[in-house]
């Protein structure tokens, strides 16, 4: 079996994939109030996703994440799941998602195989959730984070990305509620994608603030714990759960990369803080077969770029919001 690599020598074996940019929350470090989704036709069908992948899975890619916007709200996902994971290679689908229809579907996920969950949410003040999702859901998350509980996937990991002035007065409460729930849970440095209409240089906190800030509380320590992706993770001495930090900016992690994306539209991005990306979509529809796609994206990785350029100094360079992106 071939071994998609990048010209740093980094191995590619995993994939996220959007499967929607639709959402019901507007998170505005994510997408704009007044966005306009795409049209059903412009959106990968479940037959191109499985093509994709096919074709990944063929070059050594075993992990696969589903993301959106918000992927439960494309229909029929757990059949999508359920297809990926027979597909021979992959030994992990798992999900990003904000909880708000995890009542409806974490059971359906569960029995389709998907192996964890992560969720986000960035408060648990009610008032607080209403201002930064611009939507009034924060009960619908809790009772989705309390449903997916009751079922035995590998993992449950919730995800808060943290902005001084905003939430950073949470940091306590967020970490008190992943313990007192058995769940770990990740810290973010907000990314600089998308005008937002705030200056992110100034709501920006960095990892390390945030880990002084749960150590005022909790004895961290230092832990060789890896889900594969870009979070360092630390542990809670005599508990359970595992608190993870993503820092693109304070700590940047682009050495260790082993990702590549998909958006809904079919694009293969290569990097997250890169507008480089090539359109799969059309060469799918334009009727290429199997091996033509294969080859396209070894061509493709060779263009993957060392790191990402994140500067909060500078204008925004990214355009897209993480809702195009795909988490």
């Amino acid at each position: 079996m071939k071994q998609l690599t990048d010209p740093f020598g980094r191995k590619i074996e995993y994939l996220r994939i959007s499967v929607t940019d639709r959402c019901d929350l507007r998170c505005s470090y994510c997408m704009s109030e007044d966005v306009e989704f795409l049209p059903r036709q412009d959106i990968l069908s479940f037959e191109e996703i499985l093509r994709v992948v096919n074709s990944f899975a063929k070059l050594g890619v075993t992990k696969i994440r589903i993301t959106g916007g918000e992927p439960l709200m494309r229909k029929k996902l757990p059949e999508l799941i359920a297809s990926i994971k027979a597909v021979e290679g992959i030994e992990e689908v798992l999900m990003t998602t904000n909880g708000t229809l995890l009542t409806q579907y974490a059971k359906p996920l569960f029995e389709a195989g998907l192996s964890r969950l992560n969720i986000s949410i960035d408060t648990l003040k009610a008032d607080r959730f209403q201002t930064l999702t611009r939507r009034d859901r924060l009960q619908a998350v809790l009772e989705g984070i309390a449903e997916a509980k009751k079922y035995a996937f590998d993992g449950i990991k919730l995800n808060a990305v943290v902005m001084k002035g905003m939430n950073d007065d949470e940091i306590i409460a967020l970490t008190d509620f992943a313990v007192a729930n058995d769940i770990d849970i990740t810290f973010i440095e907000e990314m600089p994608l998308g005008e937002v209409g705030y200056d992110r240089s100034v709501t920006f906190l960095s990892s390390a603030e945030i880990r002084g800030v749960i150590q005022q509380k909790y004895n961290l320590q230092d832990s060789s714990y890896k889900t594969g992706g870009p979070a360092v993770y630390t542990s809670i001495k005599n508990n359970k759960t595992k608190i993870g930090f993503i820092s693109p900016h304070s700590n940047n992690f682009c050495s260790s990369c082993n990702r590549v994306r998909i958006t809904a539209v079919g694009r293969l991005l290569l990097c997250l803080g890169n507008e480089n990306s090539q359109d799969l979509r059309t060469l799918m529809r334009d009727g290429c077969d199997d091996q033509q796609l294969t080859d396209h994206l070894i061509s493709a990785l060779r263009l993957k770029p060392e790191k990402h350029e994140f500067d909060l100094a500078e204008e925004v360079k990214i355009l897209r919001f993480m809702s195009h992106t795909g988490g």
